[in-house]
């Protein structure tokens, strides 16, 4: 390490009340490298970059950069000192070009009319400079979700960065985009950027990474070079233990047809079609994965599955009875258990506690309820042995479900649901927005389900969460299922040209 390095961040501490999200964080980043930043949901990854770009301000700590104290109260600033951050969820503005999403807030709108023609010209040289195939004039909307990344990194250019933050920047591409995005970032490097790389996927980080902090409980607490670490020793960094990377499974042996999907088409909230001639089947015994680009129409499915979306046309069928057009009640009554996407706006109640939360379908029902009165004994009795057998961090049954980590939230959501003794389990995106500790149990649980019988479907973004507890992968791509491969990672390659529309080397066109 440099006696100057080119960023140093200073027992950086930020609160919000009594929440510690920054414990004293010491960072230190030298020009020109690739530094990731690992850490579980909360460990305070995002917070310290947020603090770094102006969108936040620390309670106390001092950063200093290129040699010099830093304060900056405003992204705008960040920006005037060539501090670049693309965010996890993209920022930009769907009905206007790419051209004027990077002018807008930069001065007169009649002086930047007059300048459009630089803008596009400086725009084509930096997409060709490189390799990002930007074109100024093509309106956001239309673009797919990997050519809005490269929008918005390109943003960051055009403004000037010396430095350049991602964070979490390819949660929604596909493994050829992927690709695509590690080989630009060490292309910037090369042209004299630095990169701070925040990310979980700890391939991702081994392939790309010059040197590697590790944060965990809002503190650094592990840089290394990547030539000196491995996955495992990252994770056990993050999680505080050891941790499973290859979880061990029988093959599996599939029995009767659970769930059968028949010719399902349907809109999406807005109107246009999401879902076209759907067919699938998942039996007992297996864990049929559901991959895709985000926005592809997998959210509809499940959501059509569970009765919350109305059909246009076709078939569902549980355990051989026909389940279309039932409402979500009358399919909850049935061996049907549902995780779904969202925690937070369909999975749990926030202000209720574990308890109330836990017995969510099933409050009116034996033995949670007779006559009509809730039996708070029993419903106590149920939490608390959720809550050891999933090992759920919690004070007790009465806590409020908000005061909980992600994880732990998500393990009540899917404990209730096993609780349930399903049939069929309809899984989108088990585990999302969670850490690898949490991650490793939740897999674990889905493969134990398998193994006792139960026929599962599970929907996800992340493809290292399908090939490892998966026995086959429908690939979505424009609400079709495009294909199917079996969950050996030798075939990453095609999932991933299949998630981009191609098959058998042609691109699919939409029906």
């Amino acid at each position: 390490m440099s006696e100057r390095p080119f960023l140093r961040m200073d027992n950086i501490h930020k609160s919000f009340g009594e929440i510690i999200v920054s414990a004293g964080v010491t960072l230190e980043v030298e020009e020109g490298e690739i530094h990731s930043l690992l850490g579980e949901n909360g460990a305070g990854k995002s917070v310290l970059m947020s603090i770094l770009c102006g969108i936040l301000s620390p309670n106390s700590g001092q950063i200093i950069y290129k040699g010099r104290p830093l304060n900056i109260g405003s992204p705008r600033e960040a920006i005037r000192h060539r501090i670049g951050m693309v965010h996890q969820h993209f920022m930009l503005v769907p009905n206007l070009t790419v051209a004027e999403n990077y002018v807008l807030g930069q001065g007169s709108p009649l002086r930047l009319i007059h300048d459009m023609e630089k803008v596009h010209a400086r725009i084509r040289e930096l997409s060709d400079r490189y390799g990002l195939g930007v074109r100024p004039d093509a309106v956001i909307e239309d673009l797919s979700v990997g050519e809005q990344q490269r929008v918005e990194i390109l943003k960051v250019l055009y403004h000037g960065t010396d430095l350049l933050i991602l964070d979490e920047p390819t949660a929604v591409l596909t493994p050829q985009e992927t690709d695509r995005l590690l080989d630009l970032m060490r292309g910037l490097v090369k042209d004299g950027k630095t990169v701070i790389f925040i990310s979980h996927k700890l391939d991702e980080v081994m392939r790309v990474s010059d040197r590697i902090s590790v944060m965990r409980d809002c503190r650094v607490v592990h840089t290394t070079r990547v030539a000196d670490t491995d996955p495992r020793e990252l994770a056990r960094l993050m999680v505080g233990r050891d941790v499973l990377m290859e979880l061990p499974r029988a093959p599996a042996d599939p029995g009767d047809v659970v769930l059968s999907v028949e010719g399902l088409s349907c809109r999406n909230d807005l109107g246009l079609p999401a879902l076209r001639d759907i067919g699938l089947q998942v039996r007992r015994g297996e864990i049929v994965g559901v991959a895709g680009v985000s926005g592809n129409g997998q959210t509809e499915l499940a959501l059509a599955i569970a009765g919350l979306l109305p059909i246009d046309s076709g078939r569902l069928a549980l355990n051989g009875r026909d389940i279309t057009g039932l409402s979500p009640a009358e399919i909850n009554a049935r061996a049907f258990a549902h995780i779904p996407e969202d925690r937070h706006k369909m999975g749990i109640l926030m202000p209720l506690s574990l308890a109330e939360n836990a017995i969510l379908e099933r409050y009116d029902q034996p033995p949670f309820a007779a006559r009509g009165m809730l039996q708070r004994r029993r419903i106590a009795a149920h939490t608390r042995d959720l809550i050891a057998r999933f090992r759920i961090k919690t004070p007790d049954e009465e806590e409020r479900i908000a005061n909980l980590s992600g994880g732990n939230q998500q393990k009540l959501v899917v404990a209730r649901e096993l609780a349930r003794d399903p049939d069929f389990i309809l899984v989108s995106q088990l585990t999302r927005g969670i850490d690898i500790g949490a991650i490793e149990f939740i897999l674990q649980e889905m493969l134990k389900q398998r193994d006792a019988g139960r026929a599962i479907l599970l929907i996800s973004t992340e493809l290292e969460e399908l090939f490892a507890i998966c026995d086959r992968i429908l690939v979505m791509f424009h609400g079709q299922i495009l294909g199917e491969v079996p969950a050996d990672r030798s075939r990453l390659e095609e999932v991933g040209l299949l998630m981009a529309g191609q098959k058998a080397g042609h691109v699919a066109q939409e029906a």
